[in-house]
C-alpha cells in the first residue's frame, strides 16, 4: 500500500487551475492594499485621522467577518451534495468581490471638505461590503486546500505550483495600477485602473473554476458525519477549541505579525517612491517587479527545500529570518538603485512564506483533525483570516498615527512636506514592520511543534478517522 505522505490524486493541471484562485487573490490584495489607503488621503485630500478612522472601522468589520463566514458556510447546504461544499461559495464570493472593487474608487463626492462625512460613509459601507464578498471567496478558496489535498507530497506540490502562479497575480496587482495612475492626484485615473482590475480578475475567476471540483466520496462523508448539534453557532466556544491546538495558537500569532509587514510595506510602497525616491509611478512599477523577481526565483528553491528536508517548520523559519533581515535597512536606502537591489533580496525572503504558509496551515489542520475527530476548514481559515486581518488593522493605525504626529500633509507632494513626515514614511515603511516580524520569527522557533515525525503521526490518524 502506497504511503500516505506519498499518495497524489490530483493532476498537475487541475492544481495550477486551483492555483489561478491564488492568482485571483494576490492580484486583487496587491491592488487594494497599495492604492486604497493612499487614494482617500493623498487623492481626495481626506484628513488623515479620519482616514484611519474609516480603514480603522473596516479593519474590525474584516476581522470579524471571516470567522462569521466560516461558520455559516461550513455546513451542509442543498446544493452541497451536487456543487460541492466549497465551490459554489468561492464562485459567488469571487464574482461580487471582483465587481465590488470598484465601488472604493467611485465615492458620491470629492470635495473632502464639504463632502467630509459622506466621503467618510462610503469608505466605510465600499470597503465592508469589498471584504464580505473577498470573506466568502477566501475562506472557502483556502478551506478547500486541506481537503482536496491529502498527503504531504501532493499538499507541497500543489503549493509549489501555485506558489508561482499566484506571484504572477502580485506582479499583476502592483504593476498594473501604476501604469495607468500616472498623477497621483487624479482621482479618475483610479477608476480606470478599477475597471481594468474588474476585467481581468473576472477573466482569472473563470480559469481556476475547475480547480475547484471535489471529490464526491469526501462530500458523501461529510453529509454523512455532519452532526447538526455539533455544529452549532458557538463562536467563542469554537473559538477557546481551536486555541488549545498549540500548533494553530503559535501559528497565527506569527501568521499576524507576518501580515503587519507585508500590509504595512505594500502600503508603504506609493508614499516611499513619492516622498523619498522623488520618482513618478513608474518607478514604483519597476521596484514591485524587483521584489517579485525574487520571490520568483526562490520559490523553487524554497519547495525544493520543504520536499527535501521534510521539514515545513525549519524551511519556514528560515525564511522568516531572512525576510527579517533584508526588511530594517530599507531605512538606508534612498536612491532607487539601492532600493531595487533590497527588494530583490526582500522577495527572495518572502517567497518562503508564500511557498509554505498553505502547507503549514494544512498541517495544523490535520492536528486539529486528530485531536477533536472531525474536520472543520473553515472554521480555522475563518479564525486564521480573522487574525491575520488584524494585520490591516495594524497598518491603518501606525498610518494615521504616524502620520498625524508627524505632521504629513494631504494633497500635499514632497515640496509640502516637512522632514518630520518624510521620517515617519521610513519608519512605516522598514523600521516598525521589522521589529514586528523578528517578534513573529521569535515566537514561531520557539513554540512551534510540528515537527515531521509528528505530522506523519497526525496523518496516519486522519486516515484511520476516514476524514
Amino acid at each position: 500500500m502506497e504511503k500516505t505522505e506519498d499518495m497524489i490524486q490530483t493532476s498537475k493541471l487541475n492544481m495550477a487551475s486551483y492555483g489561478f484562485g491564488k492568482f485571483l487573490n494576490e492580484f486583487l490584495d496587491m491592488a487594494f492594499v497599495s492604492y486604497s489607503f493612499f487614494y482617500y488621503e493623498r487623492a481626495l485630500g481626506l484628513e488623515s485621522l479620519l482616514v484611519g478612522l474609516g480603514f480603522l472601522i473596516f479593519a474590525i468589520y474584516n476581522a470579524i467577518n471571516d470567522p462569521l463566514v466560516g461558520y455559516l458556510t461550513n455546513r451542509p447546504f442543498k446544493f452541497t451534495k451536487k456543487w460541492g461544499r466549497r465551490k459554489p461559495w468561492i464562485i459567488f464570493g469571487g464574482v461580487f468581490w471582483i465587481l465590488s472593487y470598484i465601488m472604493i474608487f467611485t465615492p458620491p463626492t470629492r470635495d473632502p471638505v464639504g463632502g467630509t462625512l459622506l466621503m467618510f460613509f462610503w469608505l466605510i459601507l465600499s470597503t465592508c461590503i469589498y471584504d464580505t464578498f473577498s470573506s466568502i471567496f477566501f475562506v472557502n478558496f483556502s478551506s478547500l486546500f486541506p481537503d482536496k489535498y491529502r498527503s504531504v507530497k501532493e499538499r507541497r506540490l500543489a503549493t509549489g505550483i501555485q506558489t508561482p502562479i499566484g506571484l504572477f497575480g502580485v506582479a499583476l496587482g502592483a504593476l498594473l495600477p501604476p501604469l495607468i495612475i500616472t498623477e497621483r492626484s487624479n482621482a479618475d485615473l483610479y477608476i480606470i485602473q478599477a475597471g481594468l482590475v474588474i476585467v481581468i480578475a473576472l477573466v482569472i475567476l473563470g480559469i481556476s473554476i475547475p480547480g475547484y471540483k471535489e471529490e464526491q466520496k469526501y462530500i458523501d462523508k461529510y453529509i454523512e458525519s455532519y452532526d447538526e448539534k455539533k455544529h452549532e453557532f458557538k463562536f467563542f466556544k469554537s473559538l477557546r477549541e481551536a486555541l488549545k491546538v498549540k500548533s494553530f495558537k503559535v501559528f497565527i500569532i506569527s501568521y499576524t505579525l507576518y501580515r503587519c509587514l507585508v500590509i504595512s510595506m505594500q502600503a508603504s510602497i506609493p508614499y516611499m517612491v513619492e516622498f523619498i525616491l522623488r520618482e513618478t509611478s513608474f518607478i514604483q512599477t519597476v521596484l514591485s517587479g524587483a521584489f517579485l523577481i525574487g520571490a520568483l526565483i526562490s520559490s523553487p528553491i524554497w519547495a525544493l527545500l520543504a520536499q527535501r528536508t521534510n521539514n515545513n517548520k525549519k524551511i519556514m523559519l528560515i525564511g522568516s529570518i531572512l525576510l527579517t533581515a533584508f526588511t530594517f535597512p530599507f531605512f538606508l536606502y534612498d536612491t532607487v538603485i539601492l532600493m531595487f537591489i533590497g527588494f530583490l533580496f526582500f522577495g527572495f525572503g518572502l517567497g518562503s512564506y508564500w511557498t509554505l504558509i498553505s502547507a503549514v496551515l494544512a498541517d495544523i489542520i490535520d492536528d486539529s483533525v486528530a485531536k477533536y475527530k472531525k474536520r472543520e476548514e473553515g472554521v480555522y481559515n475563518g479564525f486564521l483570516q480573522f487574525f491575520g486581518r488584524l494585520g490591516l488593522l495594524f497598518q491603518v493605525v501606525i498610518f494615521a498615527l504616524v502620520h498625524t504626529l508627524t505632521n504629513f500633509q494631504e494633497r500635499q507632494g514632497f515640496e509640502g512636506q516637512p522632514a518630520s513626515a518624510i521620517f515617519g514614511v521610513q519608519l512605516h515603511f522598514s523600521i516598525i514592520p521589522a521589529i514586528v516580524m523578528l517578534i513573529g520569527t521569535i515566537i514561531f522557533w520557539k513554540y512551534y511543534k510540528l515537527t515531521p515525525d509528528k505530522v506523519t503521526e497526525n496523518q496516519l490518524k486522519v486516515k484511520e478517522l476516514g476524514l
